[in-house]
């Protein structure tokens, strides 16, 4: 029986949408975080680009989850409840948030800004208790050298970057519903610090008392620091909203005290995934190729340099200006870098399907 090019070609994008990293979000989320310290720290054409880029990117990637959704439901079903990637869905969720932000920041646009929360708070809800649940209820599960990796801190980025999101739209909302608003941003906040406690402590007992190999180092790693750099931005968005809340401004002390906490632990992070990763490619010269995953190490340096801007200028410490003028163009480069790999991931495969095309007509000629 002929097989058509088209047949080869809707078969080899159906097989993309079945295997679709759930974790594929954290694209929006680097893009969108670069794009907006890019924007703080003025460079306008730069921000904007990432801005368009950073559209379309969550367009498509909703689009290709909605598809797999109904095309492939137990693949992804598999996936959400299992313990290595089903966490990697919180990526929507800060994904979306990330977006709202650029709007916001940028340019104002309140009413998309309160659209992308409100989804985002549905998207949360949905997946904290669907997938919390089911690992709670599994009765087979790994153990947690096998079970837990640094993803799972993508729970408490989108924790935070809904935190984040609440807060600033409520600088943009008039009382009484600012209040309101404020006291969600800062319940959100603590709970994503709390939920770090409990987190890092058993990745940090993983690292130190198991066996460790480089392919155990997987990119979601830098999320270590990255989950603190969110809450560092979380807490300062909510010290510069404290003169128009009551609630925040009489807590200032324990907002600055803790924000500063998150920061200075985000940066010992630095210096320790920096070691590791040399480790890993250089010492034991595990492979570096392009992974989807590796979106989730651009994030947290992007949202390093946002952090420390905005903590800057929320505490007033003008000489940390430093550490964002510098991580800005690191993060640029990280996201050139793995942004080039996803394009010529793409022109192999792009090439890979040629070449099959090309032989199946030769084989049916034959």
């Amino acid at each position: 029986m002929a097989v058509s090019s088209s047949k080869i070609i809707i078969d080899e994008i159906k097989d993309g949408i079945k295997t679709l990293s759930p974790a594929y979000f954290a694209l929006v989320m680097a893009t969108g975080i670069i794009s907006i310290g890019a924007f703080l720290m003025d460079m306008k054409l730069i921000s904007i680009i990432l801005f368009f880029l950073n559209n379309l990117f969550f367009i498509v990637l909703w689009i290709l989850t909605i598809l797999r959704l109904i095309l492939f439901f137990p693949n992804f079903k598999n996936d959400l409840t299992n313990h290595i990637v089903g966490t990697g869905f919180f990526t929507s969720v800060a994904g979306t948030c990330v977006l709202g932000i650029q709007y916001i920041i940028m340019f104002e646009f309140l009413s998309i800004a309160i659209i992308l929360l409100v989804f985002a708070i549905l998207l949360w809800l949905t997946l904290t208790y669907t997938i919390f649940t089911t690992l709670t209820i599994q009765q087979e599960k790994p153990t947690l050298d096998k079970g837990i990796t640094g993803g799972w801190l993508t729970a408490i980025v989108a924790t935070q970057s809904v935190s984040i999101l609440s807060a600033l739209i409520a600088s943009h909302i008039e009382q009484p519903h600012r209040i309101e608003i404020n006291f969600f941003a800062l319940s959100m906040w603590l709970w994503g610090g709390m939920f770090y406690i409990w987190m890092i402590s058993l990745i940090f007992y993983r690292y130190t008392f198991f066996k460790f190999s480089p392919g155990d180092l997987a990119p979601p790693y830098w999320i270590n620091m990255g989950a603190m750099a969110i809450s560092a931005l979380g807490g300062s968005v909510l010290i510069i909203n404290a003169p128009d809340a009551p609630l925040l401004e009489s807590m200032l002390p324990f907002l600055k005290g803790f924000t500063v906490f998150y920061w200075a632990t985000g940066t010992w992070w630095i210096p320790m995934l920096i070691i590791l990763a040399i480790w890993r490619h250089i010492y034991k010269k595990y492979p570096l190729k392009y992974d989807s995953l590796y979106w989730g190490a651009v994030f947290p340096q992007g949202m390093y340099a946002v952090c420390t801007f905005r903590m800057s200028k929320a505490l007033n410490i003008p000489f940390l200006h430093y550490f964002y003028e510098t991580f800005i163009y690191i993060a640029l480069i990280a996201w050139i870098v793995a942004f080039t790999g996803l394009i010529r991931y793409f022109i192999s495969k792009f090439i890979s399907i040629t070449n099959k095309i090309s032989m199946t007509k030769k084989i049916q000629s034959a």
